[in-house]
């Protein structure tokens, strides 16, 4: 194919202020934290409802209150994992997300039995699939922050709760840098039918090098000693991200299109940039729950 000077710089631009925004949202305050993923967790679940309206035309049916109730309650579930540094006065992003999952649990099952036009229990469970697929995710993000403020606050008197949402991210970010170099030079044997790109040897040298690039940086730049922590954070970003990459890619290719949106000119859709981190969240939260 030949080299297309324009769509290089869109895509060249695009990431610029991709990796702009996504910076300033991680690293500002807690409250640039949450209104990034906010953001994200809207973008991905109108994406995942637009593909699962391609893969079955009777979700295309849902009424209003649904199709946005479902993307409310999901939020009200990211304002419920909010620890008590998010606070407007002396009402706490905890407290509103108790009320708001209230609320939505009353009104969401009164509105769908009085508006919709056809009640089907299968757009309930596509729904109920979606939150735990993205709002369960991006709720654990918000909480992985409060673990991190703490976590680095006992080591360094510092409020960085970035820390392990940034350790994840950078693993995911190395991991899928990483198996393509390895996978366009070495790679030969097909690692899935359903992304058809990916290699074997790619996957599993991404996967190396991410691991032990991270946990090498983390612990002789970032000065951190928990070396299992960075070997087990890595280690999910690496296999379970790639599990999640492989599960959107299926989702698209049974809706029958090649991005899940164009909100990145040139690079896809939320759900095509955080496919893999929506895949590995809850596993690496579920790791520090139990063993930090």
């Amino acid at each position: 194919m030949a080299f297309n000077v324009q769509t290089f710089k869109t895509r060249a631009l695009t990431a610029v202020v991709f990796a702009v925004v996504m910076l300033a949202g991680l690293f500002l305050n807690q409250w640039s934290f949450f209104i990034l993923f906010s953001i994200i967790h809207v973008g991905c679940w109108l994406e995942y409802q637009k593909l699962l309206g391609l893969i079955d035309a009777d979700y295309q049916q849902i009424n209003p209150f649904h199709k946005y109730g479902v993307i409310l309650l999901g939020w009200g579930f990211m304002l419920w994992m909010a620890s008590a540094q998010w606070q407007i006065g002396s009402i706490t992003l905890h407290e509103g997300g108790w009320w708001l999952l209230l609320i939505m649990a009353i009104v969401l099952p009164i509105t769908e039995v009085l508006f919709s036009k056809q009640f089907q229990l299968k757009n309930i469970g596509y729904s109920l699939l979606g939150l735990a697929y993205v709002s369960l995710s991006w709720g654990f993000m918000i909480d992985l922050y409060s673990m991190g403020a703490s976590y680095a606050g006992v080591l360094s008197g510092a409020n960085i709760g970035w820390l392990f949402p940034v350790i994840l991210i950078a693993s995911i970010w190395i991991n899928d840098t990483m198996a393509y170099i390895v996978g366009s030079f070495i790679g030969k044997t097909p690692f899935s039918s359903i992304s058809p790109k990916k290699t074997w040897e790619g996957t599993i040298g991404g996967a190396i090098l991410a691991v032990a690039t991270v946990t090498l940086v983390g612990y002789f730049v970032a000065n951190l000693r928990d070396v299992q922590s960075l070997l087990v954070i890595s280690g999910i970003a690496a296999v379970i991200g790639t599990a999640g990459d492989l599960l959107e890619s299926k989702l698209k290719r049974m809706a029958g299109v090649k991005d899940s949106g164009s909100f990145m000119p040139g690079h896809g859709g939320f759900l095509d940039r955080f496919d893999s981190l929506l895949l590995a969240t809850p596993f690496v939260w579920l790791y520090l729950k139990l063993f930090l």
